[in-house]
């Protein structure tokens, strides 16, 4: 069969003849973004033929909302050391300060492109990317490319927002810049990922799921069982002693498959499979082959102008055979005291962390059940609106890691996982997401998630620890949590015990 197109044949000349004429009229230093209209593309075909064509990707899909799928880089921003975020976003702002702004997409607003705002929703520069779950640098072989955090401006971007289908490049104008060549470099770019093959086409997700999922089997993890269960009982009596109020503990499990693990068709399955997850895939610059992805339901932050939504997500209990069962199970997890107890210690961090920097904060009455595809958790909305000079980075920096992903009190819980933790989280755990020049943008924590790379992942889970959590339990939510994404990227060939 023909393959099939996922981008507009013209779109690299057009995007390199608006960038060019951007250029002509740019002083040195300025970064130039063009902003054209396309049609509703296959956007997991675009992640696919992009990591075919050895690209980095930064990819953000939200089933019924956000769509970002960025290819190549433009620039990147680190995110490294204790003020990590702060100083990502002074750099973002003198960044997007010189942003010159046109296409077809774009309204340019003042005397000069160079302020210029955006027409259509997304027509502008925008950052995508994650950090570690801590400050400082990941060691383990596991994440090699991903060793810090950082935030990307892809070279080329495909978005949809409320509705709208916009291509962006972005191009950042150095004295030496060659701007002839750097355009026939983005044709080029367009042009090797603007196809996509028969199994990457569009309207496919139902196929993707039904095909015979790989056999994948356990080649490794940490910590092993018992080194795991005696670190919750450990945990456990910190909390009952009064020294913390929770602790999240986290493992991994390193799997392997026949053959190199098909990462769109893991894609399409987590999309069918978590349709209100935020689903994410990245790769270094350096190392593209290497993808960090998963299915979050976590938010950490949304912001919109001055408003911001966040959720509390902690308690978990596993889903049922049939509709009565999980119903009865839903009950269970409301009625139980310790996945009320870590939910609550999530709720208040929450909302004494926002006050600060917000005019007003809503808790939600709650709270509720989230049912996922191999768990529920419990969960509690909450929204404000931030003062004045507050912006997203800032709180991401506030609230990360939330107690659900590292404990309460937060400094000494943190301590207490440098005594019991020997693994090494990367970009587990850490926040994941996008923001704009405007200020707008939105994280995820990147948990239910896992690094791939050719036949092999490591996948990572983690369970919060609370004074009467009983070790075997917890052994077997993680396990809950893990079959979230190893699910998709194929089936155990026997059980583990």
């Amino acid at each position: 069969p023909e393959a099939e197109p996922v981008l507009p044949p013209d779109l690299g000349t057009r995007l390199a003849d608006e960038l060019a004429r951007l250029g002509r009229r740019a002083k040195p230093g300025a970064l130039l973004v063009a902003a054209v209209p396309i049609d509703p593309v296959d956007a997991i075909g675009l992640v696919g033929r992009a990591l075919a064509a050895r690209e980095s990707v930064a990819a953000w899909l939200q089933p019924a909302g956000r769509i970002i799928v960025g290819v190549g880089t433009a620039a990147e921003i680190a995110l490294d050391g204790p003020d990590r975020f702060a100083e990502a976003a002074r750099i973002w702002q003198g960044l997007a300060g010189r942003a010159v702004v046109g296409g077809p997409a774009a309204a340019a607003t003042g005397a000069t492109e160079a302020t210029a705002a955006t027409g259509a929703a997304g027509a502008g520069p925008i950052l995508v990317g994650g950090a570690t779950f801590a400050p400082g640098r990941s060691a383990d072989p596991c994440w090699r490319g991903f060793e810090t955090g950082w935030l990307r401006l892809p070279r080329l971007l495909v978005t949809r927002s409320d509705g709208v289908w916009l291509a962006t490049a972005a191009l950042l104008l150095d004295e030496a810049a060659d701007l002839e060549a750097a355009m026939a470099e983005l044709e080029n770019l367009v042009g090797r990922i603007g196809l996509a093959g028969p199994a990457l086409g569009p309207h496919r997700t139902a196929e993707a799921v039904e095909t015979a999922l790989p056999l994948l089997r356990r080649v490794g993890g940490q910590p092993d069982r018992r080194t795991w269960e005696a670190a919750v009982a450990r945990a456990a009596g910190a909390v009952s002693r009064g020294r913390i109020d929770k602790l999240v503990l986290a493992r991994r499990v390193d799997v392997a498959a026949a053959a190199p693990i098909d990462v769109p068709a893991t894609l399409r399955r987590l999309t069918a499979t978590a349709p209100t997850a935020t689903i994410f895939a990245l790769s270094p610059s350096a190392s593209p082959e290497r993808v960090f992805l998963g299915a979050s339901p976590e938010r950490l932050v949304e912001v919109r102008g001055r408003r911001f939504r966040t959720i509390a997500l902690a308690g978990t209990i596993g889903r049922g055979q049939d509709a009565a069962e999980d119903d009865r199970l839903a009950a269970a997890l409301l009625a139980s005291e310790k996945d009320r107890e870590e939910h609550a210690v999530v709720v208040a961090m929450l909302r004494s962390t926002l006050e600060p920097v917000s005019e007003s904060v809503e808790v939600g009455r709650g709270p509720e059940i989230v049912r996922l595809r191999t768990v529920m958790h419990l969960a509690t909305p909450i929204a404000g609106r931030l003062r004045d000079g507050e912006e997203i980075l800032g709180l991401v920096e506030r609230l990360h890691p939330t107690p659900a992903v590292g404990g309460w009190p937060r400094e000494a819980a943190l301590a207490l996982l440098g005594e019991e933790e020997e693994l090494d989280r990367g970009w587990y755990a850490g926040p994941v997401g996008w923001l704009d020049t405007a200020g707008d943008g939105e994280f995820v924590v990147g948990i239910r998630s896992g690094v791939v790379e050719g036949a092999r992942a490591s996948l990572f889970a983690g369970c919060g620890i609370v004074a009467d959590s009983e070790p075997d339990r917890e052994w077997e939510e993680s396990e809950l949590k893990l079959a979230a994404l190893a699910g998709a990227l194929g089936r155990f060939e026997e059980a583990d015990d």
